[in-house]
């Protein structure tokens, strides 16, 4: 009996035997491998890895001549806000609502640029330090490049839309070329806006 087995554990033996003979090969290349990730990246590679990551802050003055546009629209508003106060009693019905819309208009704008200058800051470049987390917008905690898109893109539309309330009040100095344009630009707005919102849907279904 122990003869007649004889064959089976020969045959046991040399199917470990080759399987270790294929699995050292494998076991050498982990090695290596992990060697290689001990041994870190090249010089050159490490510094080339600090600018290309370090680039980042070439945007850093680009947020800061928002920040001067933003103060030019802060004198907009205050200009337009005292020639409202300035024809109260002179103003038509439609003129002082042409004024509000106008501030409004420039509302709607600051807020686009502090959207883009604070969210883009802190998306590109690196997390705005605050002294206390209540001081952080609500908005800025959901912010990624995804979200801002389409908050850049309703907040256009919505500039749009008071674009075109305002042209139709003053419809009667405005072309109908013009109207026709600003129409068809607010479409192409809303239409690109619900496109990138399915877009997003889509990709987090995913």
């Amino acid at each position: 009996m122990a003869i007649s087995n004889l064959p089976d554990h020969c045959a046991d033996l040399n199917s470990e035997t080759t399987m270790s003979h294929k699995a050292q090969p494998a076991a050498e290349s982990q090695v290596a491998l992990h060697a290689s990730d001990a041994s870190g990246p090249r010089p050159a590679e490490k510094y080339l890895s600090i600018i290309v990551y370090s680039s980042r802050w070439m945007q850093a003055p680009l947020y800061l001549g928002l920040i001067v546009a933003q103060a030019v629209y802060v004198y907009i508003f205050f200009v337009q806000l005292i020639e409202l106060l300035s024809g109260l009693r002179t103003l038509e019905d439609s003129d002082a609502m042409l004024i509000v819309l106008g501030l409004v208009d420039v509302v709607m704008i600051s807020n686009l640029l502090i959207m883009v200058i604070i969210g883009g800051y802190e998306i590109f470049v690196t997390r705005i330090m605050l002294y206390s987390v209540h001081e952080r917008p609500e908005w800025l905690a959901h912010a990624n490049a995804s979200t801002m898109k389409i908050k850049l893109a309703l907040s256009l539309i919505g500039i749009s839309s008071i674009h075109l309330l305002k042209s139709f009040i003053n419809s009667e100095n405005i072309s109908q070329a013009a109207l026709f344009w600003q129409v068809t630009i607010h479409t192409i707005f809303l239409v690109s806006a619900l496109a990138m919102a399915l877009t997003d849907k889509i990709s987090r279904d995913q």
